[in-house]
Parts: C-alpha cells; sequence; structure tokens
C-alpha cells in the first residue's frame, strides 16, 4: 500500500486569540525568568517565539477547557477508523517556523490546519497534522507541523514516513554550549493555564492508569524550555533572530527535573545557521527531545 491520500481531508478554520497576559503566563510556563519575555513593561517586551502552539489548544476561551470533552468532539485523526481512542496518541515530533513578529496586541487571528500525512509506524500510525496561524490582516504569523503516534492503529501496510531533510544527529562530539534550567516542581499546573488542559499533567490517577508514575510535564512545555536555552545561547534572547525549530519527544519529563539543553553549531546558510540540540532529563540521564535543529538569523541579519 503507497501513503494515504489526505488531500481530500476538510481544513479546520478555527478563530484564536490572546492578550498580553496570556505571553506572560506562557513564558512563565516554559520557565522563563527573563524581563522581556514576563514584564510588560521591559522596553525589549517581546512574545515568545513559540507562544502560538499553544493558541488551538484554547481557541477564544479565557477559561478553563473540558480536554477530553473538546477531544471526543473533534474528528478522529485518522479518518474511517472506528471507534478511535484518543489516549492511545503521543505527541511524536513537533516543528515551528516564524513567519513574521507575534503582534503584542490583541486582534482577529485565524488559525487553519490540516491533516497533511498518514505512515505506517508498525506498533502505531504516525499522523502529521500542518497549521498555520494568520494576522486579522490574512498574513501567516507562524507555520507549525505535528504528528503524533496511535499506538495500535499501524501495521495497515501502509508507506513509511519520508525522511525530514533537516533530520541531524546529535554530533558525538563534546556540546559548544550547554544550558541548564530546573523545573519547578509546580511546572505542569503553571503551563496548563494556557490552554492544555490535559488531565494526564495534573491527575496523578489517570496518570497512573495510562502508564506514568505521576503527571507528567507537557512535552510543548520541555519543546519550549529548548527554545529558550537556544535563544538565550546563541542570540541574547533576540526574538527577531529566531526563525524555527523542530524535534522528536523520546521520553517524558516529570515536573521538579532539570534539563539539560545541549546545542552544536552545524551549519551555516546564506544569513543564517543551524544548531543542532539534544535536551535530556540531568537527574536520570535521559534524552526526552532527540534530533533537534534550530535555525536562527546570523547578526544584522534582517527579516
Amino acid at each position: 500500500m503507497s501513503a494515504v491520500d489526505v488531500s481530500s481531508e476538510p481544513e479546520v478554520v478555527q478563530k484564536v486569540g490572546y492578550n498580553r497576559r496570556d505571553l506572560i503566563l506562557y513564558a512563565a510556563g516554559i520557565g522563563c525568568d527573563e524581563l522581556r519575555f514576563v514584564y510588560e513593561l521591559d522596553k525589549n517586551f517581546s512574545a515568545f517565539p513559540t507562544y502560538p502552539l499553544v493558541l488551538a489548544f484554547r481557541g477564544t476561551s479565557q477559561d478553563v477547557i473540558d480536554f477530553n470533552a473538546n477531544q471526543k468532539s473533534r474528528p478522529p485523526p485518522i479518518p474511517n477508523v472506528q471507534n478511535f481512542d484518543p489516549s492511545k496518541g503521543v505527541h511524536g515530533d513537533q516543528s515551528f517556523e516564524l513567519l513574521k513578529p507575534i503582534p503584542l496586541e490583541s486582534q482577529d487571528f485565524t488559525m487553519k490546519s490540516k491533516l497533511t500525512g498518514i505512515w505506517d509506524g508498525g506498533k502505531g500510525a504516525i499522523v502529521e497534522d500542518t497549521s498555520v496561524l494568520y494576522d486579522s490582516k490574512g498574513e501567516p504569523i507562524a507555520k507549525m507541523v505535528s504528528s503524533g503516534f496511535y499506538i495500535g492503529y499501524g501495521g495497515f501496510g501502509g508507506a513509511k514516513r519520508p525522511k525530514n531533510p533537516l533530520d541531524i544527529p546529535a554530533p558525538i562530539t563534546p556540546p559548544e554550549k550547554s544550558v541548564t534550567h530546573k523545573t519547578n516542581a509546580n511546572q505542569a499546573l503553571l503551563y496548563r493555564l494556557s490552554g492544555d488542559f490535559n488531565p494526564l499533567h495534573a491527575d496523578a490517577e489517570v496518570a497512573r492508569r495510562i502508564g506514568f508514575k505521576d503527571p507528567i510535564l507537557h512535552g510543548l512545555c520541555t519543546y519550549g524550555n529548548s527554545a529558550r536555552a537556544i535563544l538565550s545561547a546563541w542570540v541574547d534572547n533576540d526574538v527577531n533572530r529566531f526563525v524555527s525549530i523542530r524535534g522528536r519527544f523520546s521520553s517524558p519529563v516529570y515536573p521538579g527535573e532539570t534539563l539539560r539543553t545541549d546545542m552544536w553549531k552545524v551549519k551555516e546558510d546564506g544569513d543564517k545557521f543551524l544548531v543542532a540540540f539534544q535536551t535530556r532529563v540531568v537527574e536520570r540521564n535521559v534524552v526526552v527531545i532527540n534530533g533537534g535543529v534550530a535555525v536562527l538569523r546570523k547578526a544584522g541579519a534582517k527579516l
């Protein structure tokens, strides 16, 4: 069987919104203490670049959301599957590209999402979704490509997922730069206020039923923390030099653990350069984000 044809799958259009408080709450949720991300009166106040990743969860709501009911109301990510169980899905990988600066002021934003790939991963199906955030003028702000691995839905004879040209394994040499951040015991409880209210990250009973010893940190929280390490280490927190980031989630993180992001400059490309990175939990020496690559602008390069 060849690749699953998803060309006829409908595009989902969603109104989304935020304000400055939401930008600050997200930055605090991924661990930021840099004033430019958490203090609205700082002269360099900026939205943290990966903020749009949470918008699909929250839409325009300023209240908590019933995560399970919301998931059940959405069409299954795998077409033509009966009795689909969303709890069998785990976040596989995530890419994020910033196309223009994130506005600080509230306006009418639109998120357009579409199923863009389904591949046979053997023990599970790999499902890819692509979303683009647009401002009130219809100009794209950010592009996000997310894949989920749905256990038990593979083995249907489909094509394997093609290799991404940006896949760069972490070099075996010592990292050029490393940044360590210790997460707080309540990190997941803070991060979830940005819109991802999955009980897995707050309720011990739910976490243990799924197979974890305790509630785990959101993968996108770890992802944002890695972006924070990269920004501080390579571009002095200048958001205008951030282009994109991608990585694979390889193991869970428990709130309170210490994250270390190891980084290597691996390539220059015109006015940009590529940084390979790998994030691990220090206490358990376990890699939690693998195959990471960030693209940054050189100093003086224009948007």
